[in-house]
């Protein structure tokens, strides 16, 4: 701290900027762990859905989806660490509407159905707003917009007892499973050879993050979560 004579002997702090380090741990990205198992959770209950499996699996296939919870339960939180509020929201978002799926349907619930027609169309207005935020980032974008349609049959099915939609939402389930399929594998391969090999499409400050250089990784750092003072 210094004084400054001219001004009354009044006490001034020194540029802290030159003497601020900023310490990040770097984590392997997550996000392949997640869409891999939004891609085998999507095939047991599309699976489901078209009849591949009997009604009385239904409880089978319960057990095999909440697996899905705790794994993206955990993609969630190592997001969170990287700083990718939008990931982390996405696959926490994920986590708990496996779990709700596979306790209702494990359960037999009365009006399990009907509870998940709306519990579908909540996430479904929930899935337009990611839609928006996540354009940048092409994979997590692509999935969630294969997902749109697959929510929209899922929650006219339950709350209308329509068979061809259920069937409809079974197909959708499979389609999400191939993009999240291919999303996962393609963010593998980059991370495995440091370069883009499968095209994902990104743009804006989601392909600045993957092709710039270490200045535009440093740009605004003060700002970002974990390194400013408030939330």
């Amino acid at each position: 701290m210094t004084t400054d004579p001219a001004d009354g002997g009044r006490r001034f702090e020194p540029d802290l900027r030159a003497m601020t380090r900023i310490t990040l741990r770097p984590i392997a990205s997550p996000l392949p762990l997640g869409f891999f198992t939004v891609a085998i959770a999507s095939v047991m209950t599309g699976c489901l859905q078209l009849g591949i499996f009997e009604p009385a699996d239904r409880r089978a296939v319960a057990l095999c989806v909440l697996p899905a919870f705790f794994l993206q339960f955990l993609v969630s939180i190592l997001a969170f660490g990287a700083r990718d509020v939008i990931a982390a929201t996405l696959m926490g978002t994920f986590a708990g509407s496996w779990l709700a799926y596979s306790l209702v349907l494990g359960s037999g619930a009365p009006g399990g159905v009907r509870v998940l027609g709306v519990f579908n169309l909540a996430f479904l207005c929930f899935g337009a707003l990611m839609a928006f935020v996540t354009r940048p980032k092409r994979a997590l974008w692509f999935v969630i917009v294969t997902s749109l349609p697959r929510w929209a049959a899922t929650a006219l099915a339950g709350l209308g007892g329509t068979e061809w939609l259920t069937r409809t939402s079974g197909a959708l389930g499979l389609a999400v499973a191939l993009v999240a399929t291919y999303a996962a594998f393609a963010l593998m391969l980059e991370d495995m050879r440091s370069e883009e090999v499968l095209p994902i499409g990104r743009s804006g400050p989601a392909h600045h993050a993957v092709e710039g250089d270490l200045t535009t990784q440093l740009r605004n750092l003060e700002r970002h979560a974990g390194v400013r003072r408030t939330l």
